[in-house]
């Protein structure tokens, strides 16, 4: 589906307009139905599962760190009466220095067996939400992903990148019920936008690499069908997993093809970093333009990649850039003051809007009569509490520095914005990524 680019122009003007009418930062409006709590003192736990460590730590680790702002503005601010939530972080990398899903697992499990926890956000990547998925929707435990773009986790058509009918969404929700959200937009729009972009650019000819990871086939395979609507020309396409240390005689054999560009679906850690410097020692792409999704859209990427120089970069993001949004504003002075050695990403107000989200639902599911479970070991009252914020969930619609979130009936966000980027020097002189404009896939 071909997109009008002068929407996307109008969109850039339109949103700081749009987003300006949203509730300050850390101060976020829902409606949800329920009245102020008023039950005795209790402890009420959240947890996260993000990959906060390794070779993934610069995509992570500043998303956790907006889950903490969230639980901590809201414990200052006594969002909720008589509540103080505990904030129960869990870091899903495993062995390899990269996220990995049986170690995600693991993590939900763990949170899941703690009856005080009554919601979570994340995962951060799709091939460990394709673990975590099944087993926090038996618990049941709101999961509010910031990251996860891959549309087969929710969706059941063939027209979002599933082949045929989605057998998947079966096994990632045996009740049958909805309990996983997401405030990222997903790949089937963000992939199209990513190869519309490069079209405008005047681009005709691509050569496409993933890094045989679901997050990086799903995106790569987007593009691709988007880009052959487009009647331009695939000169030929690779998967290479994550654990390649040298790309060099493909590189060499992808030269020979003489392409306009190269676009990678994956991430930094799994190939996007090496891809691009190796790019460097392969003559005839030394100046030739690189492109990715938003598993490429890191401070690592940038701070590794930038001085070397070479052809201009480019990225997509699902979800509504906030560095030109005047409310945000505060919302990154707080980040940075409250976390100076860990540089923020996108995905930090991301994060920080879906533990928001957790934490209204929280308080709309008491307000509404539903009752805590006020031990760690009381798994029933778990279950009816946690299925009661679930359904807080559902219905919320909320005002915070992303945008207004609120979800259809697979859980997906309704606000659909994908955000251009391309790797430049910001006002600092340093390497960065800088806000192009945005598209409107709704």
């Amino acid at each position: 589906m071909q997109k009008s680019w002068s929407r996307i122009f109008a969109l850039t003007m339109g949103i700081p307009l749009l987003l300006g009418i949203l509730a300050a930062c850390g101060s976020g409006t829902s409606s949800g139905g329920g009245s102020t709590p008023t039950t005795a003192a209790v402890t009420i736990k959240v947890g996260s599962d993000l990959p906060t460590s390794g070779k993934d730590q610069s995509s992570g680790k500043p998303a956790q760190n907006g889950a903490q702002m969230a639980v901590d503005q809201a414990n200052a601010n006594h969002t909720i009466p008589n509540v103080t939530l505990v904030f129960v972080p869990k870091d899903d990398v495993g062995p390899s220095g990269l996220h990995d899903p049986t170690v995600g697992a693991a993590n939900v499990t763990a949170l899941i067996s703690d009856a005080e926890v009554a919601g979570m956000v994340g995962p951060f990547n799709s091939s460990v939400a394709k673990a975590e998925m099944p087993i926090t929707n038996q618990a049941p435990l709101a999961q509010i992903s910031p990251a996860n773009t891959n549309p087969c986790l929710t969706k059941d058509t063939a027209a979002s990148g599933c082949s045929g009918k989605n057998d998947l969404l079966p096994t990632l929700r045996p009740t049958g019920k909805v309990n996983y959200f997401r405030v990222a937009t997903t790949d089937d729009h963000q992939g199209p936008a990513g190869a519309d972009y490069a079209a405008k650019l005047g681009l005709k000819s691509v050569y496409v690499i993933n890094d045989a990871e679901t997050y990086g086939i799903g995106i790569a395979n987007a593009f691709i069908g988007e880009w052959q609507k487009l009647n331009l020309k695939l000169l030929g396409q690779a998967s290479e997993p994550g654990t390649t240390t040298s790309y060099v005689a493909l590189l060499t054999q992808i030269a020979g093809l003489h392409p306009d560009f190269i676009y990678f679906g994956g991430l930094d850690s799994t190939g996007g970093i090496l891809i691009r410097q190796q790019m460097k020692q392969v003559p005839g792409l030394q100046n030739l333009p690189f492109s990715g999704g938003d598993g490429i859209v890191t401070p690592s990427f940038a701070t590794t990649v930038q001085p070397l120089g070479g052809g201009p970069v480019y990225g997509t993001v699902a979800v509504v850039d906030t560095s030109k949004n005047p409310n945000a504003t505060t919302f990154v002075s707080q980040y940075k003051a409250a976390f100076p050695s860990d540089p923020i990403n996108v995905y930090s107000a991301a994060t920080f809007d879906a533990m928001n989200i957790v934490i209204q639902s929280i308080k709309t599911a008491l307000g509404n009569g539903a009752k805590a479970p006020t031990t760690s070991s009381d798994s029933a009252g778990a279950v009816t509490f946690r299925t009661a914020v679930i359904a807080a969930v559902q219905g919320i619609a909320y005002d915070g520095v992303t945008g207004h979130q609120s979800f259809d009936s697979n859980g997906d966000t309704q606000l659909k914005i994908i955000s251009i980027y391309k790797m430049g020097l910001n006002t600092s002189s340093m390497p960065d990524w800088l806000y192009e404009s945005a598209v409107n896939v709704a």
